[in-house]
């Protein structure tokens, strides 16, 4: 595959509400759409979206070189339980591992936690007659009559999908291999999974839960991405179609479809990687993110101009922003992934109050349909929307460049009637105004999760807003953190999407090497195993149509103190690895544990769980990266100029606050406040800090200490 210097690069990223779209041409030009999205079909979303910037900018499908997209579609299947009949195929005595997991639990002293229900009930978990010890030695061959009762049972449950793991089958995977055999010879249009292809790794309970996840999302993602490479199709668009991974890469459609748990987390990934070249670009070596959209805010961490990523997460733990060391919530997978904390605050996140009197916010949305209560489209429900709206800080009449029209009065008759008076406030603005503070609190949280609770101290990062509601908080989170600057990106809405463009495309391989670090031999038998990675990783590469382009390669292990049960993963920086490494690797281990755990174990055996390769091919983009400019969104979108009144709490009331666009920001620093309207976000600037205009059309927040 290769990207051509004339044609527009396009990223596309769906969200729980919107769906945002960006266009960028070779000189760094920037188009941008935003839609509602499409739950029914979010295919849909994006078509429209994609048609209304060819009408408006005068392009048309022929212009496109690429497209990049993030979705949604597997997660949601989790969470929503939506997935596919799945069935389950193990070694006889391991039909329950589902349910027994690990004797983790996020909420310690919850006695009323249940364990999330098994994504494949007990019913359609079956077991077979085999056994192959942890060498690789067949102590009892596989009963093949045996096998295919077992089919034809799951089979007549009506099974879309099988998934196969038995015992030690990452190091000898005969027994799994007939089974797919059978299973793709007795019934075909079955879809089969086995883990010694997918994930050829030790510890079994790990192991079956990401093979029954990726069995479970498989036809569901089948579904979407071939629809929309049809629909695709249909108006004329025969470019490339790549979709993000968890780790902030990129991987083939084809792969995806194979691998769907590889894209579970792509969404909140493409804004991190987005921010990782700002941080680049600018100097900025430490920065919080916080991607705040419709319905969750992401939190991540860059640190000395490096992603932070974890080789392991749970899906479906509900808000994920707990410590690696607290886990068991969701449903295991050992992917590599961007470190996230996530939690349900968004615009679109729902104000209630509990039978205790408590107000709440979330994690429930009112997503895209019905929407929040403003929108006048049947949402009856406050949203943080309807409180910024009510606060003077949202437009009252429109957003997205007036292609939503927006109704105040029943933002303030909502918040009126389901907040202030249940809660005997009796100024609406002030019941508003707590919203957004338990809001912020909430969301602090998140950035807590991926800074202190890591050991890193937020005070020494600039503080990156970005989503359609993020930049309305960012002044309140860092006075809360400590944070001095907030810097927010010129088109903060739709930054997801953009950050697709700037990801490279990975090719990754794991394999299992159960080795203590200091024996005799370890180099050798791990530049065996590396090489033999990269050689099936380079043939996909290669297959890929990449070998006109850059290619980096990175070896890694995944590793641990000998007697500990969890792995960190650390980099190989030498090819040939060899025995004067071995020391090198060890202290290298030590500084990654201090830095996760906050101790480490001078003198402590290593312990090798896993060896590793990725193979990164270089952004397509690099040039063009330099050369970015503030997108444009709509030709007619409306501006609003002079000012009106906003509330900031208490401490200072209403005030009259003027109103600026990007183009008519100061470049030097002037006091709040004042709210920045955009196509695609608002940036609400409080009165203790100051704003200005910088390069490439970031917009700088300084907080000033108050009196």
């Amino acid at each position: 595959m290769k990207v051509t210097n004339t044609a527009f690069v396009v990223g596309v990223d769906i969200g729980g509400t919107f769906t945002d779209i960006v266009f960028l041409s070779p000189e760094g030009k920037l188009y941008t759409r935003k839609v509602s999205s499409t739950p029914d079909d979010y295919s849909k979303g994006i078509i429209i979206g994609l048609k209304e910037i060819f009408y408006e900018h005068g392009l048309s499908a022929a212009n496109i070189s690429v497209v990049f997209h993030a979705c949604t579609v597997a997660t949601n299947a989790i969470l929503e339980h939506k997935g596919a009949i799945t069935g389950l195929i193990t070694t006889k005595g391991f039909r329950d591992i589902l349910e027994i997991r690990r004797g983790r639990m996020p909420e310690m002293f919850n006695y009323k936690w249940d364990k999330p229900e098994p994504l494949v009930p007990r019913e359609r978990r079956l077991e077979v007659d085999e056994r192959i010890d942890f060498e690789g030695k067949i102590l009892r061959p596989l009963d093949v009559g045996d096998a295919r009762t077992v089919i034809e049972r799951l089979a007549s449950k009506g099974v879309e999908s099988i998934a196969i793991c038995l015992i030690n089958s990452y190091v000898n995977p005969i027994h799994e291999q007939k089974i797919e055999e059978l299973v793709k010879e007795m019934y075909p249009k079955i879809l089969v999974n086995r883990s010694s292809e997918l994930v050829p790794e030790i510890k079994e309970y790990e192991r079956t839960s990401e093979v029954v996840v990726n069995a479970y999302v498989q036809p569901i993602v089948i579904k979407y991405v071939s629809k929309l490479i049809k629909e695709f199709k249909e108006i004329g668009i025969k470019s490339p179609l790549l979709i993000m991974r968890s780790s902030g890469g990129m991987i083939s459609t084809e792969e995806s479809m194979r691998t769907p748990f590889k894209i579970i987390e792509c969404g909140p990934a493409a804004g991190v990687v987005g921010a990782y070249q700002v941080s680049k670009r600018f100097n900025i070596p430490n920065m919080l993110t916080l991607d705040m959209g419709g319905t969750t805010a992401k939190a991540s961490l860059i640190e000395n101009y490096e992603i932070v990523r974890a080789p392991a997460y749970e899906v479906g733990a509900g808000i994920s922003m707990s410590s690696r060391l607290s886990s068991g919530g969701g449903y295991v997978i050992r992917v590599a992934s961007i470190d996230i904390a996530e939690i349900g605050a968004g615009g679109g996140s729902k104000i209630w109050i509990d039978i205790g009197g408590a107000l709440h916010i979330g994690p429930m949305s009112a997503g895209a349909v019905p929407g929040p209560a403003c929108y006048d489209q049947g949402g009856e429900d406050p949203t943080l929307t309807d409180a910024n709206l009510v606060l003077g800080y949202i437009n009252p009449k429109y957003i997205a460049g007036g292609t939503v029209k927006i109704n105040l009065d029943k933002a303030r008759q909502v918040i009126k009637d389901r907040v202030a008076k249940p809660l005997n406030i009796a100024k609406i603005e002030e019941a508003a105004y707590g919203c957004n503070m338990i809001a912020t609190s909430n969301m602090v949280r998140a950035l807590r999760a991926v800074s202190t609770a890591r050991g890193r101290d937020p005070r020494e990062c600039v503080l990156f807003m970005y989503g359609g509601a993020g930049p309305i908080y960012g002044a309140l989170l860092a006075r809360e953190l400590g944070i001095k600057r907030i810097s927010v990106p010129p088109s903060p809405g739709v930054f997801s999407s953009l950050g697709l463009l700037f990801a490279t495309i990975e090719h990754r391989s794991t394999r299992s090497f159960f080795r203590i670090l200091s024996e005799t031999g370890i180099p050798d038998a791990a530049n065996k195993a590396w090489e033999s990675l990269e050689k099936e990783v380079m043939a996909q590469v290669e297959a890929a149509g990449y070998e006109d382009i850059e290619v980096n390669v990175e070896r890694f292990v995944e590793a641990r103190y000998y007697g500990q049960s969890s792995e960190l993963t650390t980099l190989v920086p030498w090819n040939p690895f060899s025995t004067e490494h071995v020391p090198l690797l060890h202290k290298m281990f030590n500084e990654e544990h201090l830095k996760s755990y906050a101790h480490k174990r001078e003198g402590e055996p290593i312990e090798i769980v896993n060896i590793g390769i990725v193979a990164k091919i270089k952004s397509m983009l690099s040039p063009v990266i330099e050369t970015i400019k503030p997108a444009v969104g709509i030709k007619s979108m409306k501006i609003t100029k002079g000012s009106r009144q906003a509330y900031f709490g208490k401490d200072y009331g209403w005030m009259d606050t003027p109103i600026f666009s990007l183009e008519s920001l100061p470049v030097n620093f002037r006091k709040g406040p004042a709210i920045i309207e955009l196509y695609d976000a608002t940036v609400v600037v409080p009165p203790f800090c100051a704003f200005s205009l910088g390069e490439w059309g970031m917009i700088n927040i300084d907080v000033e200490k108050e009196d």
